[in-house]
């Protein structure tokens, strides 16, 4: 089996149990162990997170994933408004900063003062390394984390939907956008304070979730159906 795999991602899942999940049914339908079937993603989603996951099936396509890493990315999101959140979503403890019902003109002006190039600190429990080591865990382990501010690209933010205290909007990003440090800086602007409280990819680059299969119930058959070069 080699190919292109689109994948909505449950809630709750990481990206590496969708891609070990996926890696099982092509080592059955192949007659090897896991272990020596080539299976990768071209960019993580956090657990709370779903939608689309693009997975590379085989080792031709494995070899390909920084060609698709950087691909820009559409999300639909929802932020809380009020509090903030040690981990910037719902995982971590909330603080309440102010109980003020913004204008849905601010929120409009706050969104739309993000967006272009722009330098974003990425949120302390994040994939990034620091000195070899993933920046989540060593913020797990109570270290101080010191992340360094970087450019970013917001292509577009869109107001979906207003219902203080929750702010539907779409986000067009380029590749190592967080959304997560995206909300906080949200939050900050309109004075409030704000954590994510839903987050669904959308978009990677061409490919769209309406195109993706569910991970469960993943048979072989439609696997290999799905697969696309």
């Amino acid at each position: 089996m080699q190919g292109i795999l689109l994948a909505d991602k449950p809630k709750g899942w990481t990206s590496f149990d969708v891609v070990n999940y996926v890696r099982r049914i092509v080592a059955t339908q192949e007659g090897k162990k896991p272990k020596n079937c080539k299976v990768g993603h071209t960019g993580t989603l956090d657990p709370l997170a779903t939608g689309l996951l693009v997975l590379l099936v085989g080792k031709e396509y494995t070899r390909k994933a920084t060609e698709l890493t950087k691909l820009d990315k559409t999300y639909q999101v929802t932020m809380r408004l009020g509090q903030t959140s040690t981990t910037g979503d719902e995982e971590g403890e909330k603080t309440v900063v102010s109980d003020t019902t913004p204008t849905e003109t601010a929120v409009l002006e706050a969104l739309a003062a993000f967006q272009g190039p722009l330098m974003q600190v990425p949120p302390a429990f994040s994939a990034m390394k620091i000195n070899g080591q993933r920046a989540y865990k060593l913020a797990r382990n109570g270290q101080a984390v010191e992340m360094e501010a970087r450019p970013v690209t917001i292509y577009r933010n869109e107001l979906m939907k207003y219902d203080y205290p929750l702010v539907t909007f779409t986000s067009e990003v380029g590749s190592g956008t967080y959304i997560r440090s995206l909300v906080e800086d949200l939050g900050k602007t309109l004075g409030t304070g704000a954590y994510m409280a839903d987050l669904r990819r959308s978009m990677v680059g061409p490919f769209s979730l309406d195109q993706a299969v569910q991970v469960e119930g993943l048979t072989p058959e439609l696997l290999e159906k799905s697969l696309r070069p």
